[in-house]
């Protein structure tokens, strides 16, 4: 019997809301404990690579406590249940740290959290996908399954990645309001030795050039006096508030400026010395450089602690959508397949693995694949603040990803299906990896070339993302097939057992890409110049550089020794799983129909 409509949007619903609470964890941790609540990024990169470090223990030992499991509910329900619930409730502690806490017990709020995370997570992940081949008949309809999945969850992070940043700030500016301006600073060049400038940018944000220094041009004409509101956080060390921190109101001669923004640095709150940017679009550049006068009034108003509350909520909202939708998984679906599976140690599990060579193909080529995809993900963000630049990165940074995580999704919703109408699993494979190697030489030779228009590079982005998309699919395809290999080869069938490495392995290429990426930094400076402590002295020497037209922030040989790992490395990488793959992997249609039918003669026969 086939699946039914009713089994399959339930399944889809599942991976919805576990990818969505996935992509919190993995793009907004760092950044909740890093910048929200200042938790050193030192103390951060020991804590991951910890998790990951257990990661490797934990996961192949969930398989097989999955595979021991039976119940009247079935071996995958119970667990998942289980591990929804629970990842659900620590991923609302891990976003709720009390703000009280000092430097030491907030490091060990993110460690205690994080790595608890990780074991729910993994908890509810095996069982989530090791329960395919157990209510889905091999071929077309696992096949299907296994793309509306990928698919479904390829929506849910994107749904996060889109919509975290705006529903944060809502839900904290309503939660807290005006009572996060319980500090209040004033200053004025009235009584601060004041710097002020005046910065023309352009479309994309970026200075153009123009940069008119106000105290020096107009002494005596200049009033200029800034309020800065927001919790004690902003206050501490070194006050620098931007837009990135901050939300800016300007005004000028009376007038509120649109389309405008600001900076302020000052070494402390007591220093008598501040540096302020006023960045303009050339209208406004013109008609401002020509007035005599120039009263400006600016509030920065600190969105911190905004932030702080936006995050607990939000977290909130995710969590609760995650059980909801998991609870509707586990009430439709049911496991049609009455598996007696043999349990095994983690000693006779990595044994089974080796012995079953299509699931150890797999596992390399999935390691393999995402290790490419990571270290370009990595090291993205320094490609855009460093080699692109420009004021307005960040937003830049944001558009493409909006785009590659939009392309992801059409292709796997989409394009996938497409393709497999036309083309074997395999030959849809290969398309894949040709396309991602293709779009990383166009990606190179862009780079290379100096482009600098975010648009352009939508282009590779298109090639590479949606082989990506397609790419995850397949290889759950792939590793479901190796499930009925592996009853064929062995007489057992290790669903949890090879779907736990799928896990692991993805994880495991994370950790290989950051290594990657972290070598890449060091070897190249690139993130000692990342961590440069903005000063009132560094700021006057960034503002110097917007004057000079200057604006790459790290050197030539940095810049391209950063184009290089972000495009060659992942190339040689895609490569190596092209060749491993092509050698190793056996398993046609026509060779997992053969199995099936055998595997369905011994059953017959032992009956």
């Amino acid at each position: 019997m086939n699946l039914t409509l009713r089994e399959k949007a339930a399944y889809g619903l599942g991976a919805v809301g576990k990818d969505m609470v996935y992509m919190l964890s993995a793009s907004y941790v760092l950044y909740y404990f890093q910048d929200v609540l200042g938790v050193s990024a030192v103390a951060m990169g020991v804590i991951l690579l910890v998790a990951r470090i257990f990661d490797a223990f934990n996961d192949p030992i969930m398989g097989v406590i999955v595979a021991k499991t039976k119940t009247r509910w079935g071996k995958f329900r119970p667990w998942l249940l289980i591990g929804t619930i629970t990842n659900a409730a620590i991923l609302i502690m891990m976003f709720s740290a009390p703000p009280s806490l000092d430097g030491g017990g907030m490091i060990a709020y993110a460690a205690v959290t994080y790595i608890l995370w990780g074991v729910t997570y993994t908890m509810m992940d095996i069982p989530y996908w090791s329960m395919i081949p157990a209510f889905t008949r091999s071929g077309r309809e696992r096949e299907g399954l296994s793309a509306l999945a990928r698919s479904c969850a390829g929506v849910g992070s994107a749904l996060v990645t889109i919509i975290t940043v705006m529903a944060v700030s809502a839900l904290g500016s309503a939660m807290v309001g005006s009572s996060t301006d319980n500090t209040v600073m004033t200053i004025s060049n009235s009584d601060k030795n004041v710097s002020a400038f005046l910065i023309e940018v352009d479309g994309d944000k970026n200075p153009t050039g123009n940069v008119k220094n106000l105290t020096a041009d107009l002494g005596s004409g200049l009033v200029m006096s800034a309020e800065i509101s927001g919790s004690d956080k902003v206050f501490e060390k070194v006050i620098h508030v931007n837009p990135d921190n901050a939300n800016v109101k300007i005004s000028v001669n009376g007038t509120e400026l649109e389309d405008a923004s600001a900076e302020l640095v000052m070494d402390s709150r007591d220093s008598a010395e501040a540096v302020f940017a006023i960045f303009v679009n050339a209208e406004n550049y013109k008609k401002l450089s020509e007035t005599g006068d120039f009263h400006t009034e600016v509030t920065f108003s600190s969105t911190l602690e905004v932030e702080r509350v936006g995050f607990k909520y939000f977290s909130i909202v995710i969590g609760v959508l995650f059980v909801i939708f998991i609870i509707v998984t586990c009430v439709c679906i049911k496991e049609k397949s009455s598996v007696d599976m043999q349990t095994a140690s983690v000693g006779q599990m990595f044994n089974a693995l080796v012995h079953n060579d299509q699931a150890m193909t797999i596992v390399i080529t999935i390691v393999l694949v995402n290790t490419a995809t990571y270290i370009t993900s990595n090291l993205l963000i320094y490609f855009f603040k460093y080699d692109l630049a420009g004021s307005n990165w960040q937003g830049n940074y944001t558009l493409f990803n909006t785009f590659a995580g939009g392309m992801q999704i059409i292709a796997m919703m989409a394009l996938f299906p497409l393709l497999r109408k036309l083309f074997s699993t395999l030959k849809v494979f290969y398309i894949c990896v040709f396309s991602a190697i293709g779009g990383y030489l166009i990606l190179l030779a862009m780079a290379l070339s100096g482009t600098k228009s975010v648009f352009l590079f939508f282009v590779p982005g298109f090639f590479i993302m949606a082989a990506v998309g397609i790419l995850n699919v397949i290889v759950t395809i792939f590793l479901a097939n190796t499930v009925d290999y592996g009853e064929y080869k062995n007489n057992r069938r290790d669903e949890s057992v090879i779907f736990s490495m799928q896990t692991f392995v993805v994880k495991l290429a994370s950790g290989i890409a950051a290594m990657v990426a972290s070598i890449c930094l060091t070897v190249f400076n690139i993130q000692e110049s990342s961590t440069t402590e903005l000063s009132c002295k560094t700021f006057l020497e960034k503002i110097a550089d917007y004057e000079s037209h200057t604006t790459e922030t790290i050197g030539t040989g940095a810049v391209a020794g950063l184009r290089l790992v972000m495009t060659l490395t992942p190339i040689v990488v895609l490569i190596i799983a092209l060749v491993i793959f092509k050698a190793k992997y056996i398993l046609t249609d026509e060779k997992l129909t053969e199995l099936t039918q055998e595997i369905a003669k011994r059953k017959e026969a032992n009956m």
